[in-house]
């Protein structure tokens, strides 16, 4: 379904069961709870999906280790259980969505002898409480292993490593599926659609009035619940239902930046377990680049925020303080910030020492807001968003939660086998193939075949993306800006800037082709595109 149908068919009179505004983690898999329970849901998205927090992560799947030690220093009840949450969690992350998420193993290379009982202990406790569902098992390794497996690791003082694993994935991409997915299972998707105002009869919550923002039509959705899933910018939606709504969030910046591959090794992460001001510092193999974040600051609540030249240069420091690198501000290719949802605890200060947990909560006029949380359990917090919400709008719902048994769309019949396939059967190149298969799963042949009717060629020489992949995104991912595509669908934007600005005017061509741009809307999108750091 094109976007005109999908934006008609959210006209319609006859209200959704759910309204869910968001189209980040949450909001996403709220939606494909919902629809795979069969519910009829409408889900919208005011920019594009994934464009804030959730295509701004540190890319792991994991159950927390940080919380395990605060959880065992503090003797947190609370804090113990999330971390068993979500390691339960990130187990059926990587059953669920295996082309898009992997296994991955970390090394915390340990200076002091006094460090090495502890921080193994530690690993150790969160391989038990992953049970069946861990991902291998913690061992230590010498400082020979330890160098060897990270050469690049600074020698002076190093004691031994502590090997561990946990999950990574490609989160824009994710996002992505959760909408796709959800649309397989009957809901309307349609991102670029802005909140004006809450409708409400009798007191009670039963609509949105919103605007497309690609063309200022403005139209009301009906619905007889209404959930906000709007991640860092919850309390704006409350705020909007109850002007006088106490916030229940803070936010921190998260920011990282990306070097080529040579920085970090292909298949092994690198964890300091804490810096100088007790933050957590990883250095990840991440789609053939170097992925460096992460710092905590407490931020400001903006659409787009902007990385701080201080923060930088704090993981510039900490990367040469650890490696035998000289790394400097020329050699980063990209860089990003995202905000990150913590519920409100107002006694403390350092947004650090907050646990991403998460709340749900409904208002007297029936918006149901759902706040906090973190990629790894978003699943989980779905449910308990569409639990409550059956219960709070007396939903039907002709069939109980699956969604830890839910493939999502490419799954199915996603097997390692196929990437050599596309090789054989397309004349694929063998990254080509690779980023096909771990991109697209078992949709990977239909991007193929569009690849062979013309659109084989790369968008740009030192990176395995394909003309064929916008086109592709434009006609069946809700991409409807360049943006969308170089951020989003391919994540070129976020490897290397430099290579994204490169490929923007041929990015665009396609899409013009596609949706019928005239110049005044292809001049648009290369200010929009300027506009957003391409």
């Amino acid at each position: 379904m094109d976007r005109p149908h999908r934006l008609s068919f959210l006209q319609r009179q006859e209200p959704f069961d759910l309204l869910v505004i968001g189209g980040g983690a949450t909001g996403c898999g709220i939606a494909v709870d919902a629809a795979s329970r069969g519910l009829q849901v409408a889900l919208i998205e005011k920019n594009d999906i994934a464009e804030g927090t959730s295509s701004r992560s540190t890319k792991l799947v994991h159950g927390g280790v940080r919380y395990l030690e605060m959880a065992i220093k503090h003797l947190d009840r609370a804090q113990y259980h999330l971390v068993r949450e979500g390691l339960f969690e990130r187990g059926t992350f990587l059953k669920n969505a295996p082309h898009l998420a992997n296994r991955i193993a970390l090394v915390t290379p340990l200076y002091r002898w006094l460090d090495v009982p502890y921080v193994f202990s530690g690993l150790l406790l969160y391989d038990f409480l992953a049970g069946k569902k861990g991902l291998g098992h913690s061992n230590l390794i010498s400082r020979q292993e330890t160098l060897r497996r990270l050469p690049m690791l600074k020698a002076d003082g190093l004691r031994a490593g502590v090997v561990y694993y946990d999950g990574q994935f490609n989160d824009a991409r994710m996002a992505v599926t959760l909408a796709l997915t959800a649309q397989q299972h009957g809901a309307v998707v349609a991102n670029h659609l802005a909140v004006l105002s809450l409708v409400k009869a009798s007191g009670k919550l039963c609509g949105a009035k919103v605007c497309d923002t690609i063309n200022g039509n403005e139209f009301t959705i009906h619905a007889r619940g209404v959930i906000n899933a709007t991640g860092p910018f919850v309390d704006r939606l409350r705020q909007m239902d109850d002007a006088a709504a106490e916030p229940i969030l803070k936010v921190s910046s998260g920011i990282h930046i990306v070097l080529a591959q040579s920085f970090a090794p292909p298949e092994t992460g690198l964890m300091i377990p804490k810096t100088e001001d007790g933050r957590i510092l990883f250095i990840l193999p991440w789609q053939g680049h170097a992925l460096i974040g992460t710092t905590e600051n407490p931020a400001e609540i903006t659409d787009h925020p902007q990385a701080k030249e201080e923060e930088i240069e704090y993981l510039l420091r900490h990367i040469n303080r650890y490696f035998d690198l000289a790394v400097t501000r020329s050699d980063i290719k990209s860089v990003w910030s995202g905000l990150r949802p913590l519920v409100l605890a107002p006694k403390t200060k350092n947004t650090a020492q907050l646990v991403r947990e998460h709340l749900v909560q409904v208002s007297a006029s029936g918006l149901l807001t759902i706040a906090g949380g973190k990629w790894t359990s978003y699943r989980k917090m779905a449910e308990e968003a569409v639990d409550q919400a059956i219960h709070s709008y007396g939903l039907a719902p002709a069939r109980a939660c699956h969604t830890d048994k839910l493939l999502l769309l490419g799954a199915e019949h996603f097997n390692h086998q196929a990437e050599q396939g596309l090789i054989q059967t397309y004349g694929l190149a063998a990254d080509v193939a690779y980023r096909l298969h771990h991109a697209y799963g078992d949709q990977a042949v239909r991007v193929a075949e569009l690849a062979q009717s013309g659109l084989g060629s790369r968008l740009h020489l030192d990176h395995p993306y394909l003309e064929a992949e916008v086109v592709y995104a434009t006609r069946h991912e809700f991409a409807e800006r360049a943006c969308d595509v170089l951020t989003r669908r391919l994540s070129l934007a976020f490897l290397d800037t430099a290579a994204a600005k490169a490929t923007l005017p041929r990015v665009i061509e396609l899409m013009a082709v596609e949706l019928g741009w005239d110049q005044e809307r292809r001049n648009e999108e290369m200010k929009a595109s300027d506009q957003a750091g391409l």
